[in-house]
């Protein structure tokens, strides 16, 4: 289970391939900017509604669609997108030694690090690898509430950090266990999302239940089988899951499944 995943208090605004409706999502979860990643060809690319012919100039409240990498807003103003960063580095203290660490730029590097005083050791941090299951069964999807925060009491899909030692699909089977007790077969890769500023990249896998048991685990409050017409949008956890239950819904409907990437660029409201 997610306990320290990105916090829904954000702004997003969506691909100018996405046609959606706003009245699904509350405009005070909303959001993040999509942008299409150049090297995925466009059979590939997120969401996959259409194509770039049949964009739709502005959708209104908290979805707004984008042109030409830069958002859109309801007067028509245009401001550009911000470039995916992360924070400084927090690592206070030296892993290897316990001295304190200062935040320098090493010699022949361009970022700054966090560098032990004691033993010079650099610390680098990478980003966080999130795995979870988008689990069919009788043509519904399903859904945890969550019992712990961030986002006590929102749905969210069964997904938690890859512990060491295991497979990013083997991950995933073990989060859906964990958190709705029920045993899935992986069926394919669904979608990989990066959001860069938070550090985190999500593989999200489909999947099938191997029996149509299933029960809240002890960080869930219940779970459930939505059909996709009746997916509470209103009460999601997290921008990724609302961005892979569009594209699932997308897919759904065009009578084709297929394997998205998309990277999530989060600006935080607050903290």
């Amino acid at each position: 289970m997610l306990r320290s995943l990105h916090l829904p208090l954000l702004r997003f605004a969506l691909s100018p391939f996405h046609r959606c409706n706003p009245s699904r999502i509350p405009s005070s979860r909303a959001i993040a900017s999509l942008s299409k990643s150049p090297a995925i060809a466009p059979s590939n690319a997120f969401f996959l509604a259409s194509s770039s012919r049949s964009r739709s100039r502005s959708v209104s409240g908290a979805f707004r669609t984008c042109s030409g990498g830069s958002e859109t807003n309801p007067d028509g103003n245009i401001a550009a997108a911000p470039s995916p960063s992360v924070g400084n580095p927090n690592i206070r203290f030296c892993q290897a030694c316990g001295s304190p660490t200062k935040q320098v730029i090493p010699d022949g590097e361009e970022k700054v690090r966090s560098v032990c005083t004691g033993c010079g050791r650099i610390h680098y941090e990478n980003p966080k690898m999130v795995v979870g299951c988008l689990v069919e069964h009788d043509n519904k999807v399903l859904l945890c509430r969550r019992k712990i925060e961030p986002s006590y009491g929102l749905w969210t899909l069964p997904a938690g950090y890859v512990e060491v030692g295991e497979s990013a699909a083997g991950g995933a089977i073990r989060e859906t266990l964990e958190e709705a007790r029920a045993e899935v077969e992986i069926l394919s890769p669904f979608a990989q999302l990066d959001i860069p500023r938070i550090g985190q990249s999500y593989i999200i896998f489909r999947a099938r239940l191997k029996t149509p048991d299933f029960s809240p685990g002890p960080e869930s409050l219940e779970c459930a089988l939505f059909a996709i017409d009746d997916i509470p949008f209103h009460s999601l956890a997290f921008s990724s899951v609302i961005v892979t239950l569009k594209m699932y819904i997308e897919d759904i409907k065009a009578g084709k499944l297929k394997f998205h990437y998309c990277t999530i660029n989060k600006r935080r409201e607050s903290i």
